[in-house]
């Protein structure tokens, strides 16, 4: 086989992570040919739908404990590649910061985000292939081969793994390049979806499907704290939603069977103020029903809900006949609404994943140990922050550092 035949550097996935290393390799050694390989019929499609057509990109308060996984070195990554506004700056994309450190496009449209990516790939000379489906990785004294499933063969000299994990299959991500990556001696955590609702019985959350509130969730496992989160509760019906839930997915694989979360529906209030509330409604609302007690407080879904599951008797009982016994009940269940998890969302519905290639099985410089010239970034790897730019980040940078690992491999600088 020729060497001019040879492709440079393959990227497998043309999504956040392996445009970005695309762009950095290419931008690294302007001559090398670099392809990359991406098995829908266009690049990007699921940087289009992240933060609901906004693309949050990065997050200002980036530190370690918004990130899960068994990579050790992720700060350090993103430490020495560009933020998300210095790399996103360089391709003449603005950036703004939320209220809440968030960043989005200026633009405040992911189709610009996309857009910029691959002006910046196709102006330096990246081609983009679609529609390969990668299925094995052959090694051979002089190059790779990228076999896919119809038996062609694609050399390459290089490879970087940017194909995602299982999270949102309907953007090309299905796990299969996870897969792929086990017969080169790769092994995996467990996996399961992160950054997504967490199932729990669908009896305990009857007549509160598409009901939202404020409140503090904490998860625990055997009475152990494990974390909590602040915001917006969102209720379905057979699952707890809204991003300080979306924060507890990853620990689903950790503590499976094991794991309950406790919501504080009146976080800004201690008990003896409930308390106060309550008996003040009562002198107020004395001679209304029991479905007014909480009404001034939630949502009448979730009024109703919870004076019936605390006090357990007729609604249409007037609110004067309320003990103080029952008070206590009733402001115990706002403050501490538990719910047992019983399992994960389906992979449609995440938008991370949890678990995947082990840190193990990579270098500091996210080449595999067990296969020299191999490199990985993004979601493939065990890494999953949480939900506000953590993700992206992750994908920007360390596929900014597998691009400059790989140029550095090419010229000879990385064994």
């Amino acid at each position: 086989m020729s060497k001019d035949n040879i492709t440079d550097i393959a990227v497998i996935g043309g999504g956040a992570s392996g445009l970005a290393a695309a762009v950095e390799a290419k931008t690294a050694l302007p001559k090398a040919k670099v392809v990359i390989l991406e098995k829908l019929d266009r690049v990007g499609k699921k940087i289009l739908a992240t933060g609901n057509g906004r693309c949050n990109l990065s997050n200002i308060n980036l530190t370690s404990d918004h990130y899960h996984g068994s990579v050790k070195n992720v700060m350090r990554i993103i430490g020495s590649t560009p933020s998300a506004k210095e790399f996103f700056g360089g391709l003449g994309l603005l950036c703004i910061a939320d209220s809440k450190g968030r960043i989005y496009p200026r633009s405040n449209s992911a189709a610009t985000v996309l857009n910029a990516l691959r002006l910046k790939a196709q102006q330096l000379g990246v081609v983009e292939r679609c529609g390969f489906e990668a299925n094995f990785i052959e090694s051979t004294p002089n190059c790779f081969k990228i076999s896919t499933v119809s038996g062609e063969k694609f050399p390459c000299k290089r490879i970087i793994v940017a194909a995602g994990g299982y999270a949102a299959p309907q953007f090309g991500t299905d796990g299969s390049v996870i897969r792929l990556m086990r017969s080169k001696g790769c092994h995996t955590t467990k996996i399961c979806p992160a950054v997504a609702p967490l199932r729990v019985r669908p009896e305990l959350l009857k007549g509160l499907k598409g009901v939202r509130a404020k409140g503090r969730v904490t998860a625990y496992s055997g009475g152990r704290f494990l974390k909590e989160e602040v915001g917006e509760i969102q209720f379905t019906e057979n699952s707890l939603s809204g991003i300080c839930v979306f924060n507890m997915a990853h620990l689903f694989s950790h503590y499976e069977g094991k794991l309950t979360l406790r919501l504080d529906l009146a976080e800004d209030m201690v008990m003896d103020q409930l308390l106060g509330y309550l008996r003040v409604i009562q002198y107020q609302r004395g001679k209304q029903t029991l479905e007014e007690l909480l009404t001034g407080m939630f949502p009448r879904n979730l009024a109703t809900y919870l004076t019936k599951r605390a006090l357990g008797k007729p609604l249409n009982e007037p609110i004067s006949s309320i003990r103080e016994n029952e008070f206590r009940q009733l402001a115990q269940l706002v403050k501490n609404l538990e719910f047992d998890v019983t399992g994960s969302s389906s992979w449609k519905d995440a938008q991370v994943t949890s678990g995947g290639i082990s840190g193990d099985c990579i270098d500091e410089r996210l080449q595999l140990r067990s296969e020299k010239g191999i490199f990985l970034c993004g979601e493939i790897l065990d890494v999953d922050g949480d939900c506000g730019g953590y993700n992206l980040q992750w994908a920007w940078s360390s596929g900014i550092q597998a691009g400059r690992s790989c140029a550095d491999s090419l010229r000879g600088g990385l064994t």
